[in-house]
């Protein structure tokens, strides 16, 4: 399926909220969801990673710490010239280090070639960024939903994604993977809309009072 553009998106968040009362809820409480894309290529991947279990707004400042010792361009070639001492100043972990690394080097040798993911599909997109070492599914899906456009991925491991669809749904327990799978089933083909509007109950009620936003 091709890319979500506004105008598709628009469509699926109407669509999805005529189809399911309580995904229709949120939209009626909050309005449409953001479609909250973000540029394809390297520097969104290594913020993808600096993300991972931490806050979106500490990955931020060091994602911008790391862009400004790259002399204000996030390229592959520039992380790799920084030493340990650089990328510990600009708050980046010693095992983040090793995983932007590993990726600045894939990108670098030609073994992740970014540039054919436009006409690549969902599988073998996730299949080539989960063999670099530090990319799992979940940063993979998102890379997937907001650099790659595409309208019906579902990361299921996403805990923001979990919590919001206990609530949204009325679950008794905080569904895991396996079961937010069977519950997206009917958002097909636009699970990744569906995952935004769920996103945005959970910034407008979870996380309103921290003042976090996704980007």
């Amino acid at each position: 399926m091709a890319a979500l553009t506004q105008a598709r998106f628009a469509g699926a968040v109407a669509a999805l909220a005529a189809a399911d009362a309580d995904l229709g809820a949120v939209v009626d409480a909050f309005g449409p969801p953001p479609i909250w894309r973000r540029p394809a290529g390297f520097p969104t991947l290594a913020l993808l990673i600096l993300e991972q279990q931490v806050s979106l707004a500490s990955a931020k400042a060091a994602c911008d710490r790391l862009t400004e010792a790259c002399g204000g361009t996030l390229a592959p070639a520039s992380v790799l010239a920084l030493d340990d001492t650089a990328m510990r100043a600009a708050g980046v972990s010693r095992q983040k280090t090793r995983y932007i690394r590993e990726l600045a080097g894939a990108v670098t040798g030609g073994a992740l070639r970014l540039d054919r993911f436009g006409r690549a599909d969902d599988e073998a997109v996730r299949a080539a960024l989960t063999a670099i070492v530090g990319i799992g599914n979940w940063t993979a899906d998102i890379y997937l939903m907001m650099a790659l456009g595409r309208p019906d991925v579902w990361p299921v491991g996403d805990l923001a994604l979990q919590v919001a669809a206990q609530a949204v749904k009325r679950l008794p327990t905080r569904p895991g993977p396996e079961t937010l799978d069977g519950l997206g089933e009917a958002w097909r083909p636009w699970r990744a809309v569906a995952a935004r509007i769920l996103w945005h109950y959970y910034l407008n009620t979870v996380r309103q009072r921290r003042g976090e936003t996704r980007t």
